[in-house]
């Protein structure tokens, strides 16, 4: 190892140890690889567009301190939204961050996270957006809701397109009653085509496109000392996959 002269003496420059561990602070050793051989030949024929639900998505002890963090956010970074098709709290700016959470973040937007989305959706040339535009910490409290909508498909700022969604959830002690549920409707809004409860620890993935109509229409149900809280990060490609969606848009409610 290369070192430096000091007063006639060698010092030895030793390397500084990682920030994390990718396996052992925050993913179970080989889940990611058990999730492409169980889920990855699925994921494109999901219905009713693709997506994956991955239960046991990293370490409890990572999450709970993650989940820890969550509420000494600052709360004057904190955007509200109110309005009749969602009503919701967000806030996309990280340096307000928790560091555990922060880590996280970078993590899930590494090259090492980007490969295995690729595997597992069979998109290609995924680009993370740093600035988490749209994402970063989701909470939505009793009465909040979130229309049932198709994003957003354009990012002005790197102009890239945007191709996936990923949400994990953070919500300890979950009950079915108090709703909350992710939906998954069909392309004509005939039906809701799947409910998912946002229990702790869960991830969802899937596709981005005019036809991925996804929300929470009914307002949350849970008591007042409970909240809806998730990340939310969001995946891009520099070419549209569909010329129909090339236009830009904002988020469409249905």
């Amino acid at each position: 190892m290369a070192g430096l002269a000091l007063r006639g003496r060698p010092v030895i420059l030793k390397p500084k140890p990682p920030l994390f561990d990718l396996r052992d602070d925050f993913f179970p050793r080989k889940r990611l690889r058990k999730v492409l051989e169980r889920e990855g030949a699925g994921y494109r024929t999901a219905k009713p567009f693709p997506h994956v639900v991955i239960d046991g998505f990293l370490q409890k002890a990572a999450l709970k301190t993650v989940l820890g963090e969550f509420a000494e956010v600052d709360g004057a970074k904190w955007k509200s939204v109110d309005r009749e098709t969602e009503v919701k709290l967000s806030n996309e700016s990280e340096l307000t961050f928790g560091p555990f959470t922060w880590k996280l973040i970078h993590i899930l937007n590494s090259s090492f996270f980007l490969e295995f989305l690729e595997r597992l959706t069979g998109i290609d040339g995924l680009i993370a957006d740093s600035h988490l535009r749209g994402g970063g910490l989701h909470e939505i409290r009793r009465g909040g809701k979130l229309g049932v909508h198709a994003d957003f498909n354009y990012h002005r700022r790197l102009r890239i397109y945007r191709r996936l969604n990923l949400l994990l959830y953070l919500n300890r002690k979950w009950k079915e009653e108090w709703g909350g549920h992710l939906e998954f409707w069909t392309r004509d809004m005939s039906a809701c085509s799947k409910r998912i409860l946002p229990l702790f620890n869960r991830a969802v993935i899937f596709d981005t496109s005019s036809f991925s109509l996804h929300g929470h229409p009914s307002p949350l149900e849970c008591p007042d000392s409970e909240s809806r809280k998730s990340i939310a990060l969001y995946y891009y490609t520099s070419e549209c996959p569909e010329d129909k969606d090339k236009a830009p848009h904002t988020t469409v409610f249905r």
